[in-house]
């Protein structure tokens, strides 16, 4: 797998873009673990997000039925072309994964989508986060996605309240998809080899949101206005983005429903957001203040 990356990149005289965060795959059991628990089938339609130099495209279209590759960097694709021009599944997209239509370059591509595809990627460790709450916010059609990342990140996403990584990431993940750590993967899988330790996280969609709530839209700033600074008290935080409340009245409605005004965010499960979301919901839509949001 190393000779044949540096084969192709030799013959079309490339090398790897920091600017893109290029790291190409080269170990064949890290290939071979994804694609298993990618839980494959002919009648799947998968979407590759920076397929490189098609090490990992290559196996997927052999299991797949469709594989929509979006690669950014426009050099990469005469190599792409030639390992995979000959699979009547494959297409091939030059394109930003964050401005494109997902569903509807799916939909491009193989005709209308009756039902959810799934999603592999080699993420640019710089952008992983942006690419990720793309996914999950735009409501895509996909049930399942298969994602490589940094270990911190992929430790910040599976984070309990009470815990150093648990975070905002962590909450928006978890209320989207149930996380699952995979693979864990050595610097040594990459060519050039990456100065951090990589996961893959298996990312399965929920059919319907871990909590309900009356309003997403708050209840992310609800859960933003908790971890925008992590030394604030929950009241505080909550104070300083919901400035047409006062303090007094955010502290009793916390205590209304027996929430702790001075813990903080990281000590909050969705549950905890979700009863504040809803409670912020009802005294805004009571006082005529949901505007000013």
């Amino acid at each position: 797998m190393a000779a044949q990356t540096r084969s192709l990149l030799n013959k079309y005289n490339l090398r790897p873009k920091k600017r893109f965060g290029q790291n190409f795959l080269v170990d064949e059991r890290i290939i071979q673990g994804i694609l298993a628990a990618a839980r494959l089938s002919p009648e799947d339609t998968v979407v590759e997000i920076g397929p490189g130099l098609g090490g990992l495209t290559v196996q997927l279209v052999q299991r797949a039925g469709r594989v929509l590759a979006v690669e950014v960097d426009g050099a990469l694709i005469p190599p792409l072309k030639e390992q995979l021009a000959s699979y009547p599944g494959f297409r091939l997209l030059q394109q930003d994964i964050l401005k494109l239509d997902l569903d509807g370059a799916v939909a491009e591509a193989f005709g209308p989508i009756t039902q959810p595809y799934k999603v592999v990627a080699n993420l640019p460790y710089y952008i992983t986060t942006p690419i990720l709450m793309r996914l999950l916010e735009e409501k895509y059609q996909i049930n399942i996605m298969l994602l490589m990342m940094q270990k911190e990140v992929g430790e910040r996403i599976k984070a309990a309240p009470g815990t150093k990584d648990y975070g905002a990431l962590s909450v928006a993940v978890q209320y989207y998809t149930v996380p699952e750590l995979v693979l864990r993967v050595p610097p040594s899988s990459f060519k050039p080899a990456p100065e951090v330790e990589s996961v893959v996280m298996r990312l399965t969609k929920r059919e319907v949101p871990a909590v309900v709530t009356k309003d997403e839209k708050l209840f992310f700033q609800v859960v933003r206005a908790s971890f925008g600074q992590r030394r604030k008290t929950l009241a505080n935080g909550l104070a300083s983005f919901f400035t047409s409340l006062p303090k007094d009245q955010i502290i009793c409605l916390l205590e209304k429903i027996n929430i702790d005004p001075g813990i903080r965010g990281e000590q909050l499960g969705l549950a905890d957001f979700a009863g504040i979301a809803d409670a912020l919901y009802e005294l805004l839509n009571a006082e005529g203040l949901r505007e000013s949001r």
